[in-house]
């Protein structure tokens, strides 16, 4: 296994961090690893904004669900999806382009959250640990004023970055389903209940959980993630952002 591909393998969300700066010059290669992702057609829809306003990121903690570990992480990015930048373009130059859609924004958030990843990859090479925040979708219309968003443009993902605490680093990664529940060969597979069941009792086993009862742990989960106010809320939020891209 070469190095890359055990940075991928040992990867894990770090959510404590070591009260350290990121040197600048390590935070402008994660940042040029975003812009060597690939893109659609190259045009790199999506922007980054760097979250450096401590206030602000003490609000954004509060806005995605109150998660006060983002306030104090040394680097914040947000991926915005952004179809504003070429839709601006084609107007300054008299186009008469159409108004975005939802295939638009579907692509551009493609190329934010391609890009976020490659800084995920690059912040790990450089023993930095980093998290996905999904939350950033929440309370839009708070985020949007805090961000100056305009209408073509809204947040993909937010990831913060930092040094990782020797506890966070002696965490156990959770285990991921295995391979045959995920991959599908040329057309998708719907598993069955039973197939369901192992698929759970082998990830359980895993996690040393082999005897915990798999219908207990799926009402909790639901309750706990699918059923919850944030995912209620997320969900509102997504509605209110892509209205502006549904074309007239």
């Amino acid at each position: 296994m070469n190095d890359v591909l055990k940075q991928i393998k040992d990867r894990k969300s770090v959510r404590v961090f070591e009260d350290k700066k990121i040197p600048i010059e390590i935070k402008n290669e994660i940042l040029n690893a975003a812009f060597e992702a690939p893109t659609a057609g190259a045009m790199m829809l999506y922007s980054i904004l760097d979250i450096t306003d401590e206030k602000l990121k003490g609000r954004l903690a509060v806005t995605c669900d109150n998660q006060p570990f983002i306030a104090t992480a040394p680097l914040v990015l947000v991926f915005l999806a952004d179809y504003q930048r070429w839709y601006d373009a084609f107007g300054f130059e008299g186009c008469n382009p159409r108004k975005p859609g939802e295939g638009d924004i579907l692509l551009a958030s493609a190329d934010a959250i391609i890009a976020a990843q490659n800084t995920v990859v690059a912040a790990e090479s450089l023993g930095i640990g980093s998290c996905y925040i999904g939350d950033i979708i929440e309370n839009c219309e708070e985020v949007r004023e805090l961000l100056g968003l305009p209408d073509y443009v809204l947040p993909a993902a937010m990831v913060v970055y930092g040094y990782a605490t020797e506890s966070q680093k002696n965490r156990k990664k959770p285990p991921r389903f295995e391979k045959q529940y995920i991959t599908f060969e040329n057309k998708y597979h719907r598993i069955t209940r039973e197939e369901h069941n192992e698929m759970h009792r082998i990830r359980n086993e895993k996690k040393g959980l082999a005897d915990k009862n798999i219908k207990e742990d799926l009402h909790a989960f639901c309750k706990r993630k699918y059923m919850s106010d944030f995912a209620f809320e997320m969900n509102r939020s997504a509605s209110k952002y892509l209205k502006k891209f549904r074309s007239k």
